[in-house]
């Protein structure tokens, strides 16, 4: 059973605007920050107490955060170099972590790519892509699960955030969802995305959607009750979206079910584990991912302690059978 965390190395994902010279990223503020916002010592800390406490996953939103070798041009100032990334996956799995990549490639969160962000569907981005996805998966040492993001790609998610919004729609959208999927699948590891696409047009989600490619649907909210019929349905207007772990289910899809602690939710993963378990197949679900979508730095030391000891907690319900 998979129990993981979402790790921002980069934050550079809600916009596509430079903070200002002098100015200072400030809760809900959403720019591009020209050097690392991580904390390295924090970062030690977290994934101790995540190794102590049941976790067996780490997920490390990348972004620029790394000085590629392909594309460094990518790269924030302070990165990681392809050197140090390394040395902290070695890190993570002698501590019995399993490291796993993610870069969102959904044109609403990909600030980190720079001026590739504006060049979404064309020869060049897909180059760039590929050679990312490459670089990455070799990084890695060929992970397990890598996971694309594409989640949110709507024009009212980057109406206040964006100066240049990008949205792909139709054939478009899956084109590039199957591309991306693909050369991920030729360096050896499995696609992972989120799966809110199934919100805003569930019926080509469930046609057009690889079974192939790892779901991992998010609900933050703090109620799992409904009126089930008419599914599977558009669901971005009812604001149901728990909905849709039955309903990846029901279409055959694997899957990792996703909570968090954003905005002090701070019962929706003891919740969703109790839903999914009691409501789901098991072979059908891989195990669970928290997120509390905050900086890796001190000042949101507390906050990312809180979430790992609700995981360690529910982890621990889990295996005495609270769930079943």
């Amino acid at each position: 059973m998979f129990w993981g965390s979402l790790i921002h190395l980069s934050y550079n994902m809600w916009s596509d605007i430079p903070l200002k010279a002098g100015e200072r990223r400030t809760p809900g503020l959403a720019r591009i920050a020209p050097e690392l916002e991580f904390d390295l010592p924090l970062w030690h800390d977290l994934t101790e107490h995540m190794a102590t406490s049941g976790f067996n996953a780490v997920v490390i939103d990348i972004g620029d955060g790394v000085r590629f070798d392909s594309h460094p041009e990518i790269a924030v100032r302070n990165a990681w170099s392809p050197r140090q990334l390394r040395s902290e996956l070695a890190r993570l799995r002698r501590m019995g972590l399993e490291p796993l990549p993610k870069l969102n490639f959904s044109a609403a969160h990909d600030g980190w790519l720079k001026e590739y962000g504006r060049m979404v569907s064309t020869d060049r981005y897909y180059e760039v892509c590929r050679n990312l996805i490459q670089e990455v998966a070799e990084l890695f040492d060929t992970p397990r699960f890598f996971h694309l993001g594409m989640d949110e790609e709507l024009a009212s998610m980057q109406a206040g955030t964006h100066h240049h919004i990008v949205v792909r729609k139709g054939d478009l959208w899956w084109h590039d969802l199957h591309f991306l999927a693909e050369y991920v699948t030729r360096n050896g590891s499995r696609p992972w995305v989120w799966a809110d696409f199934a919100w805003h047009d569930a019926a080509a989600f469930y046609k057009r959607m690889p079974r192939e490619i790892l779901q991992s649907n998010w609900w933050y909210g703090l109620w799992f009750e409904a009126d089930e019929s008419r599914r599977p349905r558009n669901l971005h207007e009812v604001n149901e979206g728990f909905l849709t772990y039955l309903d990846l289910a029901e279409h055959g899809f694997e899957q990792i079910p996703t909570a968090t602690t954003w905005h002090n939710r701070f019962d929706n993963f003891p919740m969703t584990v109790e839903f999914c378990t009691k409501r789901l197949k098991q072979e059908g679900v891989l195990g669970f991912l928290q997120t509390t979508w905050q900086l890796t730095t001190e000042e949101h030391r507390a906050e990312h302690f809180r979430s790992i000891d609700i995981v360690a907690q529910a982890i621990r319900d889990y295996e005495a059978g609270k769930y079943d």
